[in-house]
């Protein structure tokens, strides 16, 4: 597998905490659209919006992939979803950031999220069955998040 590095190469070592998920099976598009949302937000408020997503009490607002998405109540936008799947998927990423901010000593309650960004990946092969013994082929999504925190 290729090696791959962060996007943010000027950090303060001993201020930051860095995590990576890689190869996640969750969709590219809601996780660059949870990651815009979650961009210079705290860590508390936003494990906090991420678990209101999964339970489906706050929407996501969608700005770049929002064709033919419906309207979402509680949305200062005119299109939004809940991305149930991802959000748990970053919120783990984000525990786990936090987990290895604890470790270097840094104080959680004054962390926010400096840098947040997903990638599109390599899609996972598989086959549909079909009619007659024949097959589809069909391509499991898969996503690379990261995530840099940095106290203030």
């Amino acid at each position: 597998m290729a090696k791959l590095g962060y996007s943010l190469k000027a950090v303060n070592v001993e201020k930051t905490a860095k995590v990576m998920g890689r190869a996640l099976q969750i969709s590219p598009k809601d996780s660059v659209e949870i990651c815009r949302v979650l961009r210079g937000m705290r860590l508390i408020k936003a494990k906090d919006l991420l678990e209101k997503v999964s339970k489906k009490k706050t929407p996501i607002p969608y700005k770049r992939y929002r064709s033919k998405v419906g309207h979402k109540r509680g949305v200062n936008w005119d299109a939004g979803r809940y991305p149930v799947k991802a959000a748990k998927q970053i919120l783990e990423i984000l525990e786990n950031a936090e987990s290895n901010a604890v470790y270097k000593g840094l104080d959680v309650e004054r962390l926010y999220i400096k840098h947040i960004s997903a990638k599109k990946t390599t899609p996972l092969p598989g086959w549909t069955p079909r009619a007659f013994g024949r097959v589809t082929p069909f391509e499991t999504q898969r996503t690379h998040i990261e995530a840099i925190l940095e106290e203030q």
